[in-house]
């Protein structure tokens, strides 16, 4: 019995000090133990980018689309995808819009190199009719070139370069930017001094506005001038909320800046530009002058 009681009150004392000794090592190394957090975060940024689809009118207009890619050979197929008619890419067209490339188009293969764009396609993107032959084009150039960093495109058919459309018989040339134009629209009285302009105006699906760009073709070379006398018009079935009593004072180009002075006409009843008219003036002298921020004074 006492043998017994002797192992209990020698295991006690032995678990004690175990006990006591641990607490030291953790209590004097407390301030100098790391604990490593790891976080993983995970990206939910929604990524949207320009393309160029048919309106209910027939007008390519300028909309947006959900996007995954940022290399640029991938977001060219990715947005290219959405222009084909019931392609892998339909399901994210927005309401109101429609995609202009023939079904069955096939996209064999695409290379970016210094700015310009290279797209070779089957030979199912000329199954359209002579109406839409050139809104092909115009959909694939204006959507191409709105990535950041493609200038230019070249389309092949397949391998080779498309020269000239089958159906209208309208030559190409080999490289396409947007001085191609869009929505073409001629109201010339001389073949001498033509000058394209492209100017963007306003349409409404439901409840949204949007912008449809249109390029005239013209006898005048005062781009910046006509853009905003374009703007104080309606254009047909188009829109423009640029007041008609706002005067251009002044037009500078400045270090790749375009600064318009106006008159204050061009406030709205609450003193403020309108969205719509800064988007339609901003969007046109992009499309016309190399610059890339537009700045709006009134005049006092």
């Amino acid at each position: 019995m006492i043998k017994k009681m002797l192992f209990k009150k020698v295991l006690i004392a032995t678990l004690a000090l175990v006990s006591l000794v641990l607490f030291y090592i953790f209590k004097d190394n407390s301030n100098t133990l790391n604990i490593e957090e790891k976080l993983e975060y995970v990206d939910n940024e929604v990524l949207l980018h320009d393309i160029f689809l048919l309106d209910n009118n027939n007008y390519l207009a300028l909309t947006k689309v959900v996007v995954e890619e940022k290399d640029i050979e991938k977001l060219a197929k990715e947005l290219l995808d959405i222009l084909i008619r019931e392609g892998k890419g339909e399901s994210k067209i927005p309401n109101g819009f429609r995609s202009v490339l023939p079904n069955n188009t096939e996209i064999r293969n695409i290379i970016y190199k210094e700015n310009v764009l290279k797209i070779d396609f089957s030979k199912e993107l000329l199954d359209v009719n002579k109406e839409l032959e050139e809104k092909v084009i115009e959909s694939i150039v204006y959507t191409m070139t709105s990535i950041k960093e493609v200038n230019k495109v070249l389309i092949y058919i397949e391998g080779e370069i498309l020269s000239k459309l089958p159906k209208s018989n309208l030559i190409l040339p080999s490289t396409l930017d947007r001085k191609y134009g869009i929505n073409k629209k001629f109201d010339i009285t001389s073949i001498n001094d033509i000058t394209p302009v492209t100017i963007y105006y306003i349409n409404k699906y439901n409840d949204n506005y949007y912008y449809v760009p249109v390029t005239n073709y013209i006898n005048d070379n005062n781009k910046i001038k006509i853009i905003i006398d374009e703007l104080k018009n309606n254009h047909n079935d188009l829109m423009s909320f640029l007041d008609a009593n706002t005067k251009l004072i002044s037009a500078k180009e400045e270090n790749n800046i375009m600064i318009l002075e106006f008159s204050n006409d061009i406030y709205s009843t609450d003193n403020i530009i309108l969205k719509e008219v800064k988007d339609t003036i901003t969007l046109s002298v992009f499309d016309n002058y190399n610059v890339e921020e537009v700045i709006f004074n009134i005049q006092k």
